[in-house]
């Protein structure tokens, strides 16, 4: 059982608002980290409470939260267009956490990662560190349509965790992404795994994996 305390929280100071739950530790180590969701789901989802369940079980206070999108319509991807209020909704986010933490970390799956990395390309100093879990490199069955222009301007320090069956990014593709990014990078392959990351069977081997390897990285390796 989690010893980390949850609690529903919402934050209405500046739109877009922020809504989610807020992971609080036994033993706090003073670090937070922000996670969102992709396309299609919210901050319900298997993996990122299985994610933030494990983080604050290791001591950070972990902030759970649906992207202004997902407010808006409870099903159903994010209209076009969105992206910007979407990256206003983190930038919320990881102000809120900044009252309760000292460094901050952002990540999110598949589109919560991409609007990750697109929002700390314009903001370098935001936040301590990234991870993106399935970064939609493009769209399914179309690698010619690379999401690729903003990361040569990605100065922050970016974890990503990839299955190597995802369909969204193979392996080889996604070096060569991460060597377009002038800050510090590691890959971590789920072997075996899809877009999805995890299946009911995986969570727990992938959260633990998930968690080790992003700890050891934000702490210099």
């Amino acid at each position: 059982m989690s010893q980390a305390r949850i609690f529903p929280f919402v934050h209405e100071l500046r739109a877009p608002s922020v809504r989610g739950f807020l992971h609080v530790p036994e033993n706090p180590s003073g670090d937070g980290l922000v996670l969102t969701h992709g396309a299609g789901a919210n901050c319900e989802s298997p993996l990122l409470v299985a994610l933030a369940t494990a983080f604050g079980d290791s001591g950070l206070s972990v902030l759970r939260c649906d992207l202004p999108f997902r407010q808006l319509r409870p099903h159903g991807p994010p209209p076009r267009g969105n992206a910007e209020r979407d990256q206003e909704g983190l930038q919320n986010a990881v102000g809120a956490m900044r009252r309760v933490s000292g460094r901050v970390f952002l990540g999110g799956h598949s589109y919560g990662g991409r609007q990750s990395t697109m929002l700390a390309a314009e903001k370098p100093d935001l936040v301590n560190g990234l991870l993106l879990l399935s970064y939609p490199l493009h769209p399914p069955k179309k690698p010619e349509q690379l999401r690729t222009a903003h990361l040569p301007s990605l100065r922050t320090p970016s974890l990503f965790v990839q299955g190597s069956r995802d369909g969204m990014g193979g392996v080889e593709e996604m070096e060569g992404a991460l060597k377009l990014i002038p800050a510090r990078t590691e890959l971590v392959i789920i072997r075996g795994a899809g877009h999805e990351l995890v299946s009911a069977k995986t969570v727990p081997d992938v959260t633990a994996l998930v968690v080790k390897a992003f700890l050891a990285f934000v702490d210099g390796g």
